[in-house]
């Protein structure tokens, strides 16, 4: 609201928030922290911009009752959200998936994820562990150790899923994606100073001439928002 120029107490907010029934952010138990016997933590916290990728899956389903199985790949560091891909996914579809975005943003150091069949694939681990990718598995049971992802998915879940109705498969991937590009480009991230993970640039026609791609980006977005 302040960066559209409102002058508001956060708190006069926050109230108001409240007595309108909004979100309230459930209650977590308390966790410990995972100890080597050296003293460090088992959780690597990421640094830098490709330091630590994570990645998990969501499930859903259209009005007919179809299975939507969701994967989300985000950037620790930055927040930023890389990837939703929504659709049936196999260890082949991850690979390629994960193909796109190392062409993209260049391979992270390592990536985390739990112990799912999809990421333990001997295929995947193979293929990342040939690029230079460490992977990072948590203990069994344990989200809490993927907590950056965790979040993620609880946004997706608590601000979009929850509240859709999809028709078909289709429908779902273009509104998971408009979620997506609002999510990095204008929802403000209360870890980021309030800024979003990735905000767009405003580039003169000179800029778009020397970086052509960002074209093709543009033209992507307005097919999406054709689509919807």
């Amino acid at each position: 609201m302040r960066r559209d120029g409102w002058q508001v107490n956060h708190k006069r907010v926050e109230r108001i928030w409240r007595q309108e029934g909004l979100k309230v952010p459930q209650k977590h138990p308390k966790r410990g922290r995972l100890w080597l016997n050296d003293g460090s933590c088992v959780r690597l916290r990421p640094t830098h911009r490709n330091h630590v990728w994570s990645y998990d899956f969501l499930a859903d389903r259209t009005q007919d009752g179809r299975a939507i199985k969701i994967l989300t790949v985000i950037d620790e560091y930055s927040r930023e959200s890389l990837a939703i891909l929504a659709r049936k996914i196999t260890s082949d579809d991850v690979v390629d998936c994960l193909t796109g975005l190392f062409v993209k943003y260049g391979p992270p150091e390592h990536i985390r994820s739990d112990n799912g069949s999809e990421f333990t694939a001997k295929a995947v681990r193979s293929w990342l562990g040939r690029i230079g990718v460490r992977t990072l598995f948590i203990e069994p049971a344990s989200p809490w150790e993927n907590g950056y992802n965790e979040s993620f998915n609880g946004k997706l879940r608590d601000e979009l899923l929850n509240g859709e109705i999809f028709y078909t498969v289709r429908e779902a991937q273009v509104i998971i994606e408009r979620w997506r590009q609002e999510y990095n480009t204008f929802r403000p991230h209360s870890s980021l100073g309030y800024h979003p993970p990735a905000p767009e640039a405003v580039l003169t026609p000179s800029e778009m001439a020397k970086q052509p791609w960002l074209i093709n980006k543009e033209l992507e977005r307005h097919i999406v928002q054709k689509l919807t």
